[in-house]
């Protein structure tokens, strides 16, 4: 079936039967390899240009968007023909040419087929009154329909969506855009179960039904009610139930058009289809008939027709390829799945349901809150062989490249929501697909950034849009432009200057938006999105600006809107564990507790039996606490004078200490005090990572304060401060700016330290530890902290005042608030249930802790969850 053309006197003519996506990127790749000696004719039944099916969901709520994929002006050359309004209606094989409905007849050398696939339609009464999702007039219908029953009826109507897929929860959000009450009515128990499990689907469902959804699972409709006129009244379910309506759509999935393959009654049948429809090809997208190709979702490969976007493109790339003597093959369908739904990102990939014999399935689930991650590897952890996520799907990004290939850290390492922490950097080998949509390889995007003739003139690409519109990478789906933006941003340019945009959402760098939010004294995410941002941000904005608006005062840091920016941790005011419940630090500064307190911390972990282990930060962690129940802890322990230790934050941790003079023997200095005052003064100091202190009371440095980001050692003469270091993943010791060896008095190390965390506040920190902070080295730290060459002691200082004369423990704070306190519950529309799916046993030193799937006997949410799953720091990491 290869051919290689080559200029004649009659061009060899390519008909394409269909006008969707598939269609339009076979035209569009034979028009990139050239056309001469082809002519290509393609025969569309819609009225439209091909247009972009995956961004459907936006002509939905706004019936004047231009889907149209491409530039139109590819449609001018001329041997590439759209004609609109053509549907093919019988392919004559001998004679090599097609029929269409308005009696026209197209010859040809080679057919293309890519009608694509129908909207799936239920037999049962009362179909007829519902509405399809599939196209333009489909969305169009929906959008009249209902603005239409709103004005009619004068109320908010129950537009009800059948199908919890993908198609029937984009159609549903689309509804609720439009004003409606959106209803989901699905046949599995559970939501997007063909790329879901159960755990992913059940966090799904919670989380869309706390955004107004209704959810009714496990139960098929077996009737759309209609009154005489034909106007719905409700959709009778099999087990009796009746579910108010006004509007119904039906998604229930696809069926390949392939009826131009079925042979007419009394005739013999000459194509093979699958067993549920689609024409068979073979590897290079060829039917059993030469010259007939078929490609996207009316074609069966492996015994299936899938309707994503990225395996369509592949199969169109590869026919044009065939056809201008390449040797391209198809490798499979490629099911990687990422959308938001109403601001609640869904992802899976690869083998999501772990079938692959041997596979391990590690998983963080947090049920309360919606959040579920699944990464799937080889039993030995190490290759990477798919993924779910839901609620955050953040290391989507990195992981989906990644495929098949070797992990470079712990899986668990890659689940954010555990640790609440950043995941490992990840280098992408040059031949790993970054867009999966459009087969482009990080080789590609780099080639395209250095001028290495990805793109035209072999200029360098330098910024976003220009690097998206010469590789195609990022410009259907949009899920791999968060890496395209990393690839651009780290790169080694040759001598170009590389935007600093912070995302394709807000034109300013981090520190230019820093520097704007400080200067205007904005304190809202919508206020800062509308000066400076367009769109609703991403994964990439929203954090950065929860952590610049957190750094900049000490409001609290779940008003102003600023609570769905945080992270997960900070959401709850607390640490989230890997069963779904919380652990409870109080503040314990410098590590002095009295007994009474200690009695405190002892009758509230018998009370609510709690998990009781002493940190590495010198603090008591309470573990196994619900959700609804933080308050109540919190309770007790603010009454007995206790604060929130914030460990669940990007702040200050604690300040750790050793016994110092007053009562070790070889102590010079009142390490404890010192201890305690820095953790006084520095405590709910927002910054880019987690601060850590440490204050030894001699040169014996039992509190390893070197190892820490900021360390304090005494010498019989008074204190040293070394700044920078890091006892993390990557060690580091801290360094000593200026002021001669141990002659600091307290004042000497409180002023120039304020000087270093202030600047550590402000961008480019972006989540770096201090360590990674010493740009110029320990000199320029010196000449700034010490010297004061900058000129900004005095604004340092002032700023440092303003944060400890309002600082408010947040738990305090949130405990005199009603409203506040309203986000502590397991279930947003049962808030006084409790979440069943926690269960703890007796552990082996007389604590507890939480139990097995085989302990609980029964299957639950994390059930796969193996030993080594477990590798993920909860706690915070305090040593």
């Amino acid at each position: 079936m290869t051919e290689q053309t080559s200029r004649t006197e009659t061009p060899r003519r390519i008909v394409v039967a269909g006008g969707g996506p598939a269609a339009h990127r076979f035209a569009d790749a034979m028009h990139a390899r050239g056309l001469d000696g082809w002519h290509v004719t393609v025969l569309t039944e819609e009225a439209h240009l091909p247009y972009d099916r995956v961004a459907l969901s936006k002509a939905l709520t706004d019936t004047g968007v231009d889907l149209t994929l491409g530039t139109a002006s590819m449609w001018d050359h001329g041997s590439l023909v759209l004609k609109t309004g053509e549907r093919v209606v019988k392919i004559n094989a001998e004679a090599k040419s097609v029929e269409t409905a308005a009696g026209h007849s197209y010859g040809y050398d080679h057919l293309v087929v890519a009608t694509g696939s129908d909207a799936v339609r239920l037999p049962i009464p009362g179909a007829q009154h519902a509405h399809v999702y599939r196209t333009l007039g489909d969305v169009w219908a929906i959008n009249k329909a209902v603005a239409g029953l709103t004005e009619k009826l004068g109320r908010k109507i129950n537009a009800v969506t059948i199908g919890g897929g993908l198609l029937g929860l984009e159609s549903a959000a689309g509804t609720e855009q439009l004003g409606a009450t959106p209803v989901v009515i699905n046949g599995a128990p559970w939501l997007m179960n063909t790329q879901l499990d159960e755990g992913a689907g059940q966090a799904l469902g919670r989380l869309i039904e706390a955004k107004g959804f209704e959810v009714h699972g496990g139960v098929f409709p077996s009737e759309i009610l209609a009154d005489d006129d034909g106007q719905v009244t409700g959709v009778l379910m099999a087990d009796g139930r009746i579910i108010p309506a006004d509007l119904v759509i039906v998604a229930v999935g696809v069926k390949p058009r392939d009826e131009l393959f079925r042979a007419a009654e009394g005739e013999e049948q000459v194509f093979s289809l699958g067993p549920r429809g689609g024409v068979v090809i073979n590897d290079y997208c060829a039917t059993e008939i030469p010259g007939i190709w078929a490609i996207g979702e009316v074609a069966n490969f492996g015994g299936m027709c899938l309707g994503l976007v990225a395996p369509a493109n592949t199969m169109a790339e590869i026919v044009a390829d065939r056809l201008h003597g390449g040797d391209a093959t198809f490798p499979g369908f490629d099911t990687a799945t990422k959308l938001k739904l109403s601001g609640v990102d869904v992802a899976s990939f690869g083998d999501a349901f772990a079938r692959t014999e041997h596979a391990l399935e590690i998983v963080y689930a947090d049920p309360a809150r919606g959040v579920y991650q699944k990464i799937v590897t080889t039993d030995d952890a190490k290759t990477l062989l798919g993924g779910i996520f839901v609620g955050d799907a953040s290391p989507y990004m990195s992981l989906r490249p990644l495929l098949g290939r070797e992990l470079p850290a712990e899986p668990g390492a890659f689940l954010s929501a555990a640790g609440g922490g950043e995941a490992p950097e990840t280098e992408l080998p040059d031949d790993a697909t970054l867009c999966s949509c459009n087969n482009v390889t990080a080789g590609t995007i780099r080639d395209a950034i250095n001028g290495c003739g990805a793109c035209e003139g072999n200029t360098p690409v330098q910024e976003l849009g220009e690097l998206k519109g010469c590789t195609r990478a990022g410009t259907q789906c949009g899920s791999c432009v968060p890496m395209l933006k990393k690839l651009l941003e780290t790169e080694p340019k040759s001598g170009v200057e590389v935007s600093k945009a912070l995302c394709e959402h807000i034109e300013l760098s981090r520190q230019e938006l820093f520097d704007a939010i400080r200067v205007l004294e904005l304190t809202s995410f919508e206020e800062i999105m509308a000066k400076y941002g367009t769109g609703a941000g991403c994964d990439i904005c929203k954090p950065t600006i929860a952590n610049i608006l957190a750094s900049q005062n000490s409001a609290y840091v779940l008003d102003a809107g600023r609570g769905t920016l945080q992270d997960t941790n900070d959401r709850a005011l607390a640490n989230m564990q890997k069963d779904g419940t919380y652990s409870v630090v109080p503040r314990i500064a410098g590590g002095e507790i009295t007994p009474k307190k200690l009695g405190v911390i002892a009758a509230v972990a018998e009370k609510y039996n709690l998990y009781t282990k002493i940190t590495g930060g010198q603090r008591i962690d309470m573990f196994g606490a619900r959700l609804e129940q933080l308050p109540e802890i919190w309770k007790e322990l603010v009454d007995a004078g206790f604060e929130s230790g914030q460990a669940y934050g990007k702040s200050l941790r604690t300040v750790k200490s050793c016994v110092g003079s007053t009562w070790c023997r070889f102590g010079v200095q009142d390490s404890v005090a010192m201890a305690i005052q820095l953790e006084l003064r520095y405590r709910g100091l927002r910054s880019p990572h987690k601060l850590k202190m440490g204050v030894s009371g001699c040169a014996r440095e039992c509190a390893e304060a070197r190892g820490k980001d900021v360390g304090v050692i005494a010498t019989a003469d008074g204190w040293n401060l070394y700044v920078g270091g890091n006892g993390g993943a990557t060690p580091a010791h801290a360094q000593a700016p200026g002021q001669g060896p141990g002659r600091r008095n307290p004042d000497q190390v409180h002023r120039p330290l304020l000087h270093v965390l202030h600047p550590h506040r402000r961008p480019p920190a972006a989540h770096r530890p201090l360590a990674g902070r010493a740009d110029g080295g320990i000199k320029h730290v010196e000449d700034v902290v010490v010297k004061d060459t900058l000129g900004i002691a005095e604004d340092l200082e002032a700023a440092m005042s303003r944060h400890v004369d309002t600082y408010v423990d947040e738990w305090a704070d949130t405990l005199k608030d009603p409203e506040r306190l309203r986000r502590f519950r397991s279930f947003v529309n049962a808030p006084d249930q409790k979440d069943d799916s926690i269960t703890f046993v007796p552990d082996e030193r007389g604590q507890m802790r939480p139990a097995t799937a085989e302990e609980k006997g029964k299957v639950l949410i994390g059930a796969t969850i193996p030993v080594r799953a477990a590798t993920t720091d909860n706690t915070g990491n305090e040593a």
